[in-house]
């Protein structure tokens, strides 16, 4: 077991870890934080993704010792003070939850794209997303939640 130094959604969290260890293994056993969901377990289905360090990860392949000292952000620390944060409440606004097995994964991903690039086309935004599958949709509603929630968080900037 080795010591690692998280801050994840804002707290700093002091972790005994196996070497062998994902960052998903310790954020969802460790911390309980389920939000970020275990799909293929080899990055190819982005169910996982969070926010280290501000840019979208999967968290099945980083090892929690590679995480040492990163801020996390896991869709458990995206609404503050019992208010959706605005790609939350796009993706609830456009039906784009479906089952909501990748919407985690998504909504993680979405808030990546947007801190990046606030106003991307609709060509970036798919891009962004390939790494993030679905199973229910045909990815319309979560574009345009990912559209809708461009202009959402303008309208939160401007509050």
């Amino acid at each position: 077991m080795q010591t690692i130094k998280l801050r994840v959604n804002g707290y700093l969290r002091e972790l005994a870890v196996k070497p062998h260890q994902t960052l998903l293994d310790v954020l969802r056993g460790q911390l309980e934080l389920t939000g970020a969901k275990e799909g293929c377990g080899m990055g190819e289905c982005g169910a996982c993704t969070v926010l280290m360090n501000g840019k979208p990860v999967n968290a099945c392949l980083v090892l929690a010792l590679e995480a040492d000292g990163s801020e996390v952000l896991t869709i458990e620390g995206l609404a503050k003070g019992g208010k959706l944060h605005p790609v939350q409440q796009a993706f609830v606004e456009k039906g784009a939850i479906q089952c909501g097995f990748c919407t985690p994964g998504m909504v993680m991903a979405t808030v990546g794209l947007l801190e990046d690039h606030p106003r991307p086309s609709r060509e970036e935004i798919k891009k962004a997303l390939i790494g993030n599958l679905c199973r229910c949709t045909g990815y319309v509603k979560i574009v345009e939640a990912v559209e809708t929630a461009q202009d959402l968080t303008k309208e939160g900037d401007q509050t």
